[in-house]
């Protein structure tokens, strides 16, 4: 019996809210509607706002020819030192995290 008073109970509210949902909905002002087969009836004013238009530029960084720029990556060291740095930890006294698979044995 306390089963079916649970049920009732959640029950109520959820129908209460459904039935009240067409209610509430009817009672939004609706804009009125021109009529679609009038060719001089009023259209809402459309906006157009640009993607663009909040747009910030990334900097004034120096531009260089492609190759200055390639010798700058060989005077780096080139690709290696960029996978070298990758792999370091972002901070030096960042702890290390414990091998997750350190308890398992291979079979």
């Amino acid at each position: 019996m306390k089963r079916t008073n649970t049920f009732v109970a959640r029950l109520v509210p959820l129908l209460a809210a459904w039935l009240a949902h067409p209610v509430i909905a009817q009672s939004s002002p609706q804009a009125p509607q021109s009529d679609p087969l009038k060719a001089d009836a009023p259209a809402p004013t459309l906006v157009y706002q640009s993607a663009f238009s909040q747009y910030q530029a990334l900097g004034n960084g120096k531009l260089m020819s492609w190759k200055e720029a390639n010798d700058a990556v060989g005077r780096i060291g080139g690709w290696r030192e960029y996978a070298r740095q990758a792999r370091q930890p972002q901070t030096p006294d960042a702890p290390v995290a414990p091998d997750p698979h350190a308890g398992h044995a291979k079979p």
